[in-house]
């Protein structure tokens, strides 16, 4: 959405460390920087370690992976690039951002780099989501394993055209991961089976892909979605339903995103909390320690056990 776009798009010169900043107030993080894994000849460099973790579970040390926001404790909504990601960008071979406004950063520096030469994944572009009517696009596709599915088949071409004589590694990798992640979605079809109708309230979008896909329903006034996700004040009488709706025990649970917090979003956790609402806390990037598809278990798992409660 543009309006929580990480960064407008900028001429950004080379040499310089210049400063992008979001278009979410509020927000204080500061810039993540290089992974430095791989020791290959090709270079893939990735908006997020998100994507940067399932690149380097794919290509192994076949290839050079830069995840540009690395931070689990950081907001990934307010951040600022430096000139060493500028050069790397301006040297990869393979480049994955996001997309749906998310990561603009990524656009603004392959324009100022000029590298043209580079393969560019957009995410969004190829997951199939639509901005719903009279709404704004959930652009936080990682939680979509579908749309995961998808990259892994378009990341495994990518790296195939860069780097042609390790073609077998990479397909192979890919067909492993790939059935992971089918593990995932027959996870959330097991829970759905199940719990399938019941509510939830989340502070952000962030975790929607997957809660839908355990057929859970959002119940969440979006006239609240939209200002937390525009960085604006919730109305009185909006943040007072939210607060209810958190403290009426007719929930399953609260998806409450723990990497972009404030005082009203802090209010819901306490209301829910204070009601007996099990609480399931989500981030944008990946936590320190995990790999995507442990991350996603885990997340899966931290449901399961809030709709047994």
């Amino acid at each position: 959405m543009p309006t929580r776009s990480l960064v407008t798009a900028l001429a950004i010169p080379l040499a310089a460390a210049v400063a992008i900043a979001a278009g979410l107030a509020g927000c204080s993080a500061t810039a993540s920087g290089d992974d430095g894994t791989g020791t290959g000849t090709v270079s893939v460099v990735a908006s997020t370690n998100v994507y940067g973790d399932i690149a380097k579970s794919i290509a192994g040390d076949a290839v050079k992976v830069t995840s540009i926001m690395n931070d689990p404790a950081q907001d990934p909504h307010s951040f600022e690039v430096s000139a060493q990601n500028q050069l790397a960008v301006s040297k990869a071979d393979v480049v994955i951002e996001n997309g749906g406004g998310y990561d603009d950063f990524m656009d603004s520096m392959l324009r100022s780099t000029k590298n043209t030469r580079a393969q560019v994944l957009n995410v969004v572009q190829f997951s199939g989501r639509k901005a719903p009517k009279g709404g704004d696009l959930n652009e936080h596709v990682w939680y979509d394993f579908p749309t995961i599915a998808r990259f892994t088949d378009r990341l495994v071409t990518a790296l195939k055209k860069a780097d042609p004589s390790a073609a077998a590694a990479f397909t192979r990798n890919g067909d492993a991961f790939l059935a992971q992640v089918t593990t995932l979605q027959d996870r959330e079809a097991q829970l759905a089976a199940t719990y399938s109708g019941r509510g939830v309230l989340v502070t952000e979008p962030v975790p929607l892909y997957l809660l839908e896909a355990i057929g859970l329903q959002n119940r969440t006034p979006r006239a609240f979605s939209t200002a937390i996700e525009n960085g604006t004040d919730v109305s009185p009488v909006v943040l007072q339903q939210v607060l209810d709706l958190a403290r009426s025990g007719r929930l399953a649970l609260l998806g409450y995103n723990e990497q972009t917090t404030g005082p009203q979003t802090e209010r819901v956790l306490a209301a829910a909390k204070s009601g007996g609402l099990p609480v399931v806390p989500f981030t944008e990037t990946l936590p320190a320690g995990l790999h995507y598809l442990g991350w996603m278990r885990s997340n899966l798992d931290a449901v399961a056990k809030a709709l047994a409660a």
